[in-house]
């Protein structure tokens, strides 16, 4: 294909051609090319696997472990070519869309991207920058979840970084639903860019999956010149496009005069402004917000309208987390009076965002808010939650999910938050003392989220603190504490008896021999979702508790127990009409068969069991 160059000069030559031969003119076309190939640089292909893990959002293994956790993705291949459930993968914490299902999950932002279906991702470092020729993601079992490929401009181990940092589409697509959980090396088409990388980021969307997707090596090929495609970069618009100064609008039939202006105000909108204020407000709340920062930049009636508070009640900002910035909050914190529900995961890291652009959006746009959704914002500091806990009186949910660089002493601020109902903390430092405050003065909490929580020294008092202060509690998720023991779980279950969810997912100090797990059934009758991953006494007496006394249970996961039969299984499912979902994987007396067997008797449960080969 003729590059821009090229289809200039020939345009050219086809101009001369009137007063020339036409073999002229193919001889200078000719002369043209064979000049721009001989100017084309020949690099050899460079081969490179991830260095090392930076960030990611989630994942199913533990803090103090190597096994399903995201760091596994550095370095060459563990598993692959082989297919299965292998603990030297890397493991996202959730897949399908039961999780999305339950009663903890928080509802979706309005004006969200029908093209953003991203839920989580992961950053790999490589060792030396390259032009990208091809990304190759070597995917172990169950691929089909990734969604966006995308690369960075930074070199994570310079010690000069840009004072730009860019990120760049390599390529992207909607999740797949692969028919088969076989291994697979995942190879798309990916686009030229016009700087080196050595910084990849994945993102996945793991809801059409049947189980969860494991990645065992990510490999980047590359060149270190520049190929001459990457010369030309399209120009795009994005969220950082936000400005509607007054010298911008100047053409727009003066939207910024006063009253008193001699020259009357002319709209020049035809009858578009007949339509009922409502009307349009309704129209407008259908539009992306870029798409509604750029309108506001047509015309004076349209300003107004979308530069409207209302339609600003709720701003998802997480679709576009590669270009927010400190300006791009501060274009829209004027619109932001009654802001109600926020959310800014992933945004703002690496500079893009500070703690004080941050306070300063949070100061004037606060005091409405009851929900602000918070995940991996590594640009948080203590002042930032001290600013929350000032002036957001109101809130009532806060997501501080996987923001691990927050110190300690931080999460104090959020005691002053005494009408929050829904806390996630899953992977952060907070402390018991820090923890035991919160829940001393948030006695309003619905849904709480403390898994991987590894700096709480003693779960059984945190147990017994919610048992006394939290007696309103619909969700636990208690997932990978590894201190708590059947005295705590027994406090929790007999003081929150509204639990409809609770997660003991590799909890290894929970005993079945004690009664733990009879009692619980016996306590909780509301329950809907029930993990007890890897605890490898779960037996078939707690099994005909759960069926006797929890008919409501739509989730259940009893991975790697050994001591649990068909026959049990079979009769939970009788006694449990709106079980969805049932993890059986590992289970040494739940064979295949046995699977394929109950799969056919109740057809509306997925029964999981992975495999290795």
């Amino acid at each position: 294909m003729l590059t821009l160059l090229s289809m200039f000069y020939y345009i050219c030559l086809r101009r001369r051609s009137r007063s020339g031969t036409r073999g002229e003119v193919l001889n200078s076309r000719r002369a043209v090319e064979s000049s721009q190939r001989a100017v084309l640089p020949v690099s050899v292909e460079v081969e490179q696997y991830a260095k090392e893990v930076l960030d990611f959002s989630s994942h199913y293994g533990s803090e103090n472990s190597m096994s399903y956790t995201m760091w596994n993705l550095a370095g060459v291949p563990n598993v692959y070519p082989s297919s299965g459930d292998f603990t030297q993968t890397a493991v996202f914490r959730a897949y399908g869309t039961w999780w999305e299902q339950c009663a903890s999950a928080p509802p979706r932002f309005r004006r969200t991207p029908k093209d953003f279906r991203s839920q989580d991702y992961i950053e790999l470092a490589f060792e030396e920058p390259v032009y990208p020729t091809a990304v190759e993601v070597l995917e172990t079992y169950y691929p089909g979840a990734i969604v966006q490929i995308l690369a960075c401009s930074l070199n994570p181990f310079s010690q000069n970084p840009p004072s730009d940092v860019r990120w760049e589409v390599l390529w992207s697509g909607e999740p797949t639903k692969v028919l088969t959980p076989q291994a697979r090396q995942f190879s798309p088409g990916i686009k030229q860019l016009s700087f080196p990388t050595n910084l990849l980021r994945l993102e996945v969307n793991s809801s059409l999956l049947e189980y969860y997707t494991e990645l065992d090596a990510v490999i980047l090929r590359g060149v270190r010149e520049r190929p001459i495609l990457a010369l030309y970069k399209m120009p795009i618009i994005d969220i950082s496009d936000l400005s509607d100064s007054e010298e911008e609008l100047s053409d727009m039939a003066g939207p910024f005069r006063t009253a008193g202006d001699a020259k009357p105000l002319s709209t020049g909108n035809g009858h578009f402004d007949r339509l009922p204020y409502e009307l349009i407000q309704l129209i407008l709340s259908h539009l992306t917000l870029p798409d509604l920062c750029r309108l506001a930049q047509s015309c004076k009636l349209l300003h107004q309208h979308c530069c409207d508070p209302l339609q600003y009640t709720q701003l998802s900002l997480q679709p576009y987390w590669a270009q927010l910035s400190d300006a791009s909050l501060g274009h829209l914190q004027g619109r932001c009076a009654l802001l109600q529900r926020l959310n800014l995961s992933w945004t703002g890291n690496r500079g893009a965002l500070t703690p004080s652009g941050f306070s300063s959006f949070t100061k004037a746009c606060g005091l409405s808010l009851v929900c602000l959704e918070l995940s991996c914002c590594h640009f948080l500091s203590e002042a930032c939650l001290e600013v929350i806990s000032q002036t957001c009186p109101g809130l009532q949910e806060l997501n501080l999910s996987s923001c691990d660089r927050l110190n300690s002493q931080a999460f104090t601020h959020i005691s002053k938050l005494t009408r929050l109902r829904r806390l996630v903390l899953y992977r952060t430092k907070i402390e018991q003392t820090a923890l035991l405050s919160i829940l001393t003065f948030c006695i309003e909490l619905r849904h709480l989220n403390l898994g991987s929580c590894v700096r709480v020294e003693d779960y059984d008092v945190v147990a017994s603190m919610l048992s006394t202060r939290c007696r309103s509690l619909r969700s636990v998720d208690l997932w990978r504490c590894r201190n708590l023991t059947e005295r705590g779980l027994a406090e929790l279950v007999s003081g929150c008896r509204m639990l409809e969810e609770l997660d003991l997912g590799w909890c290894p100090t929970l005993q079945s021999r004690s009664g733990c797990f009879q009692h619980l059934a016996r306590n909780l009758p509301r329950l809907r979702k029930l993990f007890l991953t890897a605890n490898r006494t779960v037996c078939d007496s707690d099994l005909e508790e759960l069926a006797a006394n929890c008919p409501s249970l739509q989730h259940l996961d009893i991975l790697g127990t050994r001591m649990v039969s068909a026959p049990a299984l079979k009769k939970l499912l009788q006694a449990c009409p709106k079980l969805l979902l049932l993890d059986v994987s590992f289970c040494s007396q739940v064979d295949t068969r046995v699977v394929q067997e109950l799969s056919g008797l109740f057809p509306n449960v997925a029964i999981k069991k992975s495999f290795t080969q």
